[in-house]
């Protein structure tokens, strides 16, 4: 069985789950509105994604976490249970013993395993590659956040105060990067992280237009080696990474 169908069996297996007295997954998913469309901005011939250079990725920053958690209104110092949309990852190949700090967030994918698996429809791709949850949609079910192999997801559990006009959260949803959607639909050229690590001069995130051969990420992907996280799983993810 392929991978799409079986994530599409387990979710229908999923769905009957009972929520509460005579009210079923499957009956929510069927009473919910349309999933979210892609928005009139975003156009098929664009694939946004992301390219993190490790080479350039000090162990100790963290400037792309803190300009993440700034633009979004995230908790500046996330608890375990506080939402947190990029983290670094410390790595070390067993074999030669090199060690790599990698950030990690939303992988993006062509094929998102969190839109599979989703009863409501609540997780979608845009035509540009940008995979987003609609919170209006999200019942809070967790399905995605299970299903994602880069642990990629939040899920809200407070109430939240102070929240950014261009950013809506809500308690009970989940949550992860958007790739700074709401800069992107503005016209916008930049990530909130990568504008931070070009800032601090590490230069370790480039953003842009994959599909675009003249665009600085779609360069850099043809003159240096890159690789997906867990390419394995053919899951066309939009992050590329160098030196991992």
């Amino acid at each position: 069985m392929s991978r799409r169908g079986f994530l599409g069996v387990a979710a229908a297996g999923l769905a009957g789950v009972m929520l509460a007295p005579g009210i079923r997954l499957i009956e929510i998913a069927q009473a919910a509105p349309a999933a979210a469309t892609p928005t009139a901005g975003a156009s098929p011939r664009v694939r946004w994604g992301m390219l993190i250079d490790t080479t350039k990725c000090a162990s100790g920053c963290t400037d792309c976490v803190t300009a993440c958690n700034t633009e979004n209104g995230l908790d500046p110092k996330p608890s375990p249970t506080s939402s947190q949309w990029i983290r670094k990852v410390e790595i070390k190949e067993i074999k030669t013993g090199r060690a790599s700090s990698v950030p990690v967030m939303c992988q993006h994918c062509a094929e998102p395993p969190c839109v599979d698996v989703c009863p409501t429809g609540a997780s979608f791709k845009r035509a540009d590659g940008i995979v987003l949850v609609d919170r209006h949609t999200c019942i809070g079910c967790r399905y995605c956040m299970m299903a994602c192999p880069y642990k990629a997801r939040s899920f809200v559990h407070e109430e939240l105060s102070d929240q950014k006009p261009d950013v809506p959260r809500g308690k009970g949803c989940v949550e992860s990067c958007t790739l700074c959607v709401h800069r992107i639909d503005k016209g916008e050229k930049t990530t909130a992280c990568a504008e931070a690590c070009s800032k601090a001069g590490h230069g370790a995130i480039v953003f842009g237009d994959l599909n675009d051969p003249d665009s600085e990420i779609s360069r850099r992907v043809r003159e240096i080696q890159t690789t997906q996280l867990r390419a394995d799983l053919k899951l066309g993810t939009g992050v590329r990474y160098h030196g991992i």
